[in-house]
């Protein structure tokens, strides 16, 4: 640790607020504990679980750091106790809890992975926070195979983007996408949707029980939760399984159960941050097998809106709060 400086500049959360609540100040390097490493960050990308931590809405779990971000990109600089298989030097990319948006961060050993080929720092922070949680939801809980129908509410999102493209070489059958604009649903087309919708102009239910012949679909992701609750169970098929992994629309809703009895139904969902290291980190290890190909290859890239120096951590929550597609980067 002794090259390392002992302070860096890092973004704070003044009080619960708007993205003008974000500020730059000085705070120690942290050192890394047994297994982790330290990271000098090059990029780190922002995420909503970001702004609804702003807002007062998502703290830190506990021992997590109180500095947003939770996904970065950089060098390893430092190993702590019993780390294996890193060195410093190595470039990484990595999910953490907390702390992403500064200078420094720690992060587990077993979270972090190489940065695939062809991918800038800024690109492979674009990585880690949407591509665990597209594995784990859509493949593993939602238990996504090839041949199948899927509706990705969102679509124009870091996750939607991330969901789209994984499903496309996953074989799916058909890909539905809901977005907030004319245009967000074009992007979403052109990287692999089969047809999508604008939610503010257009009835989601009716359109994607169009699109699919009337036959609905095997699997919904969905992040609004609220009112799109029921209306996601009208469009699930037999054995069809919803996925819910935000409630931007609401934790709230009313439901026929029957529904959920008569077609056999799965609802499930999952929040991410919470999790163990060693849930996380076999997350990690589905993705080096599975999904860093891909990435390796070209086959699937992350898509990038903006990029934002750190000192402008607020501007960057002002864009992802507005008409944004794919992912939003800060960098160092």
């Amino acid at each position: 640790m002794s090259a390392i400086p002992a302070e860096m500049t890092a973004i704070e959360i003044a009080e619960p607020g708007g993205p003008e609540v974000l500020r730059p100040v000085r705070r120690p390097v942290p050192r890394p504990g047994p297994g982790e490493v330290l990271v000098r960050v090059a990029a780190a990308g922002v995420n909503r679980p970001d702004v609804q931590q702003r807002t007062g809405g998502y703290p830190p779990p506990p021992g997590a750091s109180d500095i947003p971000g939770l996904e970065i990109a950089g060098e390893i600089v430092a190993l702590g106790e019993g780390v294996g298989g890193w060195q410093a030097g190595q470039s990484c990319m990595a999910l953490v809890a907390g702390g992403g948006y500064a200078e420094y961060c720690t992060a587990p050993a077993p979270q972090c992975l190489p940065i695939p080929r062809g991918l800038s720092p800024r690109e492979a922070a674009a990585v880690p926070e949407t591509f665990f949680t597209v594995w784990t939801n859509v493949f593993e809980r939602g238990r996504f195979r090839a041949g199948e129908r899927i509706l990705i509410h969102g679509g124009a999102s870091g996750i939607g983007t991330t969901a789209i493209q994984l499903a496309r070489e996953f074989g799916a059958k058909g890909i539905f996408v809901t977005a907030g604009s004319d245009e967000r649903v074009r992007a979403c087309v052109e990287l692999g949707a089969s047809q999508g919708v604008n939610y503010h102009s257009v009835d989601f239910v009716a359109a994607a029980k169009e699109w699919s012949n009337g036959e609905g679909v095997d699997l919904i992701l969905d992040m609004v939760g609220g009112s799109y609750f029921p209306r996601n169970l009208q469009l699930l098929r037999l054995e069809g399984r919803l996925v819910q992994i935000a409630l931007l629309g609401g934790a709230q809703s009313e439901v026929n159960l029957q529904q959920i009895m008569v077609r056999r139904l799965t609802v499930t969902g999952s929040t991410l941050r919470p999790r163990s290291v060693a849930e996380k980190g076999t997350i990690a290890d589905a993705l080096r097998r599975h999904v860093l190909p891909l990435l390796d290859q070209g086959k699937v890239k992350p898509v990038m809106d903006s990029v934002f120096p750190l000192a402008e951590a607020a501007k960057a929550h002002a864009r992802i709060e507005a008409d944004h597609v794919g992912k939003i980067v800060l960098t160092c």
